[in-house]
């Protein structure tokens, strides 16, 4: 699988098949983008928040090298 980056510790991949095996996997629906320097990233979750609350995290929307915020956002 192509990472782009992780953001609140939930990965954000380059194509959308990535991101719904990834989601299917850990029993999560639907897909959200985010803008990743410049290209755009697919993540498992119909939310940012809704894949954190899912996976027990914080829900931060910030790259792990970004302090950006916003569920579909550009870094």
């Amino acid at each position: 699988m192509s990472t782009l980056t992780t953001i609140g510790g939930i990965p954000l991949f380059s194509t959308q098949a990535e991101a719904t095996q990834w989601a299917t996997s850990r029993n999560i629906q639907g897909l959200h983008t985010h803008v990743y320097q410049g290209q755009t990233g697919y993540m498992g979750g119909a939310s940012h928040s809704a894949a954190a609350a899912t996976l027990g995290l914080n829900g931060t929307n910030s790259p792990a090298t970004n302090n950006s915020s916003g569920n579909t956002g550009t870094y």
